[in-house]
């Protein structure tokens, strides 16, 4: 049974990209509106001849990377002390959670009046979309962890700043882990946002430049690129998480 369901996944994709070719080419459809992936295949290959291939995905994975990580470092600091201290939850929480529901694409507009056409302002964007959902994240899983052995090392002696790294922060670490990588995901789908906020580089910006020449073969190959550094990107973070976070 094991054997059989490898074999089904090996396949899937395999037999997914026959069957749009036969879709696309069979007339039901407009071919140039959905191209089928060989045209898709030959399109992703110029786009790499001509070397904006390299300079795209490095301008999106730097924006990806360095808005992830202010992201999360400030969500995982800021959800310890919303969710350790009492004051500062009442003081922060209220905010955060009104400002969590709005999503980044809403923000490009004033980003562009704020940041202008820097990259400051796409950076801004990912850090909005990883932020919350990381401070939420930790937020609850401190909450999560056993008052008891925090009573317990204070009573001992235990400093407060050694007591939040070595129980808060270790105890709440599956939860962040998790919001983590959600936030993996988000970060691909605010760079989006990032992009549209008049970037001249980058997977996204090349797809909108190649959909106002109809080159929908570049299209399609920018969101199957786009989709294949996200599915990368997780499954490397939740290979590390799984060897960082062995107890959960």
């Amino acid at each position: 049974m094991r054997r059989l369901n490898i074999l089904i996944g090996a396949l899937s994709i395999p037999l997914f990209l026959a069957a749009w070719e036969v879709v696309a080419r069979s007339g039901i459809v407009n071919m140039v509106l959905f191209p089928p992936p060989s045209i898709v295949a030959v399109a992703v290959l110029e786009w790499i001849r001509s070397g904006q291939f390299f300079s795209d995905f490095g301008a999106s994975l730097y924006r990806v990377v360095t808005g992830f990580t202010l992201g999360a470092i400030a969500g995982v600091a800021l959800g310890v002390l919303t969710g350790q201290f009492p004051l500062v939850s009442s003081l922060l929480s209220p905010i955060f959670h009104v400002l969590r529901p709005i999503p980044p694409i809403a923000f490009v507009p004033i980003v562009i009046l704020w940041f202008g056409l820097s990259e400051a302002g796409k950076l801004f964007l990912v850090f909005w979309g990883v932020f919350f959902t990381v401070w939420l994240s930790a937020h609850i899983g401190v909450q999560k962890v056993d008052r008891g052995l925090i009573r317990a090392a204070l009573m001992l002696g235990t400093p407060r700043r050694q007591m939040l790294q070595e129980i808060v922060l270790l105890g709440a670490l599956p939860y962040i882990v998790v919001g983590l990588r959600t936030a993996v995901s988000i970060s691909f789908y605010t760079l989006v946002a990032a992009e549209l906020a008049g970037a001249f580089s980058g997977i996204v910006y090349r797809i909108e430049i190649a959909q106002q020449n109809l080159q929908t073969g570049q299209v399609m190959g920018g969101l199957a690129a786009l989709g294949l550094m996200s599915f990368v990107a997780d499954r490397m973070f939740a290979t590390v998480a799984e060897r960082a976070v062995w107890w959960r």
